[in-house]
């Protein structure tokens, strides 16, 4: 079965926001916090799998393989992701939405994600999740969490640049398919690549960090302070100031731009081809 061309799916895509601009904010947070809870699902099982891995090049490769899951449940079931959304800009431009109805979406998908994510990251904090290991995957969340903090500010905004120029990547590579297996290899390995890379996802972001957060609250703190993780960067406002706020600026960039590109070359000559 033939693919969707680029002109098709820059198309497709900003004839679907009107729908995702003006659903009532009930069911985009909803939308939002189970795509929140999707991709902590991601970080929670590539956690899992490469928490005792002592190789740093064999566990970003395990993580890669094992994230995409998340992002892969949110395109097939059509849930809220505020990165993705970034791709919404398409259609402001080209007049299918207003500006206001954009940021609506954008603050209540955030919102959302934010409450899915941190969510989970509790759940598994508190609840058993962080025991895997005798106690070595809460060490290993923190470890995490502490190294994401510790980014200068400069450097987690522009990993958060590339970041969602890949994920914006992969939306629009899933959209080219026509089946199931062709939407999941068309978001499987921009993914893959993003985490083996090691650039920086807002919503990701929202349960790596307060998971380890949360291992440091509990019955892990000892055994965290005695791996030498810097728990002091270990808090909420850390990680809003410090991390949060520049990959999520930096996201929205990288969004921007993979939509500017894709309506400047296709877009902006389909709707002449159509004229």
């Amino acid at each position: 079965m033939p693919i969707y061309t680029p002109k098709e799916i820059t198309d497709n895509y900003v004839k679907a926001c009107p729908v995702k601009a003006t659903s009532p904010v009930w069911r985009l947070l909803v939308l939002a916090i189970f795509a929140g809870v999707l991709v902590g699902l991601g970080a929670v099982a590539s956690s899992t799998a490469a928490q005792n891995i002592p190789d740093t090049g064999m566990v970003r490769l395990v993580t890669a393989a094992a994230f995409p899951i998340g992002l892969i449940m949110i395109v097939l079931l059509g849930a809220e992701l505020f990165t993705g959304n970034a791709l919404m800009v398409t259609a402001a431009i080209s007049g299918e939405i207003t500006w206001a109805s954009l940021l609506r979406n954008w603050a209540v998908v955030y919102v959302g994600n934010f409450i899915g994510a941190v969510g989970l990251a509790a759940l598994m904090a508190f609840f058993g999740q962080l025991d895997i290991g005798g106690g070595t995957l809460a060490v290993y969340s923190a470890k995490i969490a502490a190294s994401k903090c510790a980014l200068p500010w400069m450097n987690a905004f522009v990993l958060g640049i590339f970041c969602n120029l890949l994920v914006c990547v992969a939306i629009y590579l899933g959209n080219t398919a026509h089946d199931t297996a062709g939407k999941v290899l068309g978001v499987f390995f921009p993914i893959f690549g993003f985490v083996l890379a090691g650039f920086e996802h807002c919503v990701a972001n929202m349960y790596y960090i307060p998971v380890g957060i949360f291992a440091n609250m509990g019955a892990y703190a000892s055994a965290i302070a005695d791996a030498g993780i810097n728990t002091a960067v270990l808090n909420f406002g850390t990680f809003i100031t410090a991390n949060l706020i520049p990959v999520t600026l930096g996201n929205i960039i990288g969004g921007v731009l993979v939509g500017l590109v894709m309506y400047a070359a296709h877009g902006t000559r389909q709707k002449c081809d159509r004229d």
